[in-house]
Parts: C-alpha cells; structure tokens; sequence
C-alpha cells in the first residue's frame, strides 16, 4: 500500500493553519488528503479551526462557539503568519472556511482526496457537533456506507472516545480514527482552561479517555489508529500490534524525513504532515 501523505490544518507549514489559502495549496501540491478541525458557532455552523479560542491564529477573542458565523467572518485568520495569500486563493476576508465550504474545494479538484475531520472535544453543544458534521455531509452528497463524496474519501476522528462510540453507529469503523497521545502537561492546561475541572481531575479523565481509546482501537470500533509520533516512540509494541492486527495507522504530526523513514519503516501507511509535498519529495515515495 502506498504511503498517504496528509496536509495537516492543510499545508500549514507554507499558509496559515486551517485556512482556504492552506487548504487550496495542499490539494495544488498534490496531497493525497487534507485534515481540518471543527467546531459549532453559536448559530450552529460547522466551521474550520483548530483552537477552542480564536486568539491564537487571528485577530478576534473568545469561543468559537460564542460568535456566529457571520461574526467569525469579520476576523482576520491569515495575517499573523506573515505570508501574503496569492489572489487564486482567496482575499483574506475569505480565509475562515465551513466543513461545507472545504468539502466544495476538494471535490473541485476532481481526483481522489481523502478528508480527514477531527471534531474537537470537549464541545459546549456535546453530541450536537457530531449530528451538525454528519447533516453537512449528507447534504453535500455523502454515502455512508462507502463514505465518498464523489472522488473524496471522508473520515472522522476525535481524542474522545465517546465520540467514535456515537459515530459507530452511522459510520462504518474503516473510516473512523480514534486519536491518542499521552497525557502531557500541555493538554491538562487546554482542557483546565474550561475551569469546570481541578488539575487532577483533568488529568484523571484526559487518563481515562486514552485508555478507552485504545480500547477502541484494540476492540474494532474504529479501523484507523490515529497516534502522535511521540506516542509511536514510546509505545513500539503497542503499535506494532495494531499493524499486525490490520489497523491502518495515520501518525501526526510528522515534519521531519527521520520521523517519516522510521514510522514507514514500521509500516504506517498515512503520514499527517504541515509540510507534506516536501516530506514526501524528501522520502522519496
């Protein structure tokens, strides 16, 4: 099987994560599939990014899920990456993308393009991002069973395992990625800053989800294991099994040729890079 390479937030390493500019480059330079992050506005529009807040990669403040769509449009996303948008891809006023939006420009390229949707948990609105991403899909001409819209192979994943759970039951598991990492430092603070949670509250329940999302993966609920590099490294054998039991594996996020020789090496078979046009040039596959 040949190795897929995904362009991470679309190719992010060039364009701003997560915008039209990111994603149009991905699918210009030949990616064999863009990956995106999703959340609910508060008008409940299924849009593009990656943080719970808008302060990090644009000009506005606050939750996603606080602003409409309409509000979410008046920021600029694109700016702070320093990088001026070629006009082909879009004015900078038109950078914020819906899952809709991104699914019309992959089927626009008119080849074979996987989609790879991380729904962000937790949500304010719980299950309601999961029935809002499935009712874009259908609406946009999706078949479930084969998970196609015409050319564009769609797959859903997420770090809650409740989420692959719920989406069991629409969703064939060959196209359901249950996303694991080790419990860092840096994911207790995301998720403190809900304050619903003390810190070893957080850490507890970041614990418990990793363990049934390995769970999930061990038991057949969803056929794509979705690890960090890091999480490779540390858990060889646990890995191992996986590709031996016939679980594809799609490994974030790799940007560097050694990381990319040593999990093809292992035999993963779809690399999630910022970077993928030149990491594939680099690999030579």
């Amino acid at each position: 099987m040949r190795t897929l390479f995904f362009a991470h937030r679309g190719s992010s390493a060039t364009y701003a994560e997560n915008t039209r500019a990111a994603y149009l480059h991905a699918i210009a330079e030949g990616a064999d599939g863009v990956e995106c992050d999703v959340h609910l506005s508060e008008d409940q529009e299924v849009v593009c990014h990656h943080d719970f807040e808008l302060g990090r990669t644009s000009d506005g403040a606050g939750a996603i899920s606080s602003r409409t769509l309409e509000e979410l449009r008046g920021f600029d996303y694109s700016s702070w990456k320093g990088k001026r948008i070629p006009d082909a891809y879009g004015a900078r006023s038109a950078q914020l993308v819906t899952l809709s939006e991104l699914i019309e420009l992959c089927v626009a390229a008119g080849r074979p393009l996987g989609l790879a949707i991380e729904l962000k948990h937790p949500s304010p609105y719980g299950r309601r991002l999961e029935e809002r991403v499935l009712e874009v899909l259908m609406k946009n001409g999706w078949d479930p069973e084969s998970s196609r819209i015409g050319e564009v192979r769609v797959s859903l994943m997420s770090f809650d395992p409740d989420s692959m759970l719920y989406l069991r039951e629409s969703v064939p598991s060959e196209f359901l990625c249950q996303l694991v990492a080790d419990v860092t430092e840096e994911a207790v603070e995301e998720v403190l800053a809900f304050g619903q949670l003390g810190r070893t509250a957080v850490t507890n329940v970041l614990t418990g989800a990793l363990n049934r999302g390995i769970e999930n993966i061990g038991t057949g609920v969803v056929g794509i294991a979705g690890p960090g590099k890091e999480f490779v490294r540390e858990h060889p054998e646990q890995v191992s099994s996986w590709i031996s039991s016939g679980r594809v594996l799609r490994v974030w996020t790799v940007d560097a040729l050694a990381d990319a020789t040593y999990l093809t090496g292992l035999g993963v078979q779809q690399l999630t890079s910022n970077r993928p046009a030149a990491l594939r040039a680099e690999t030579g596959i």
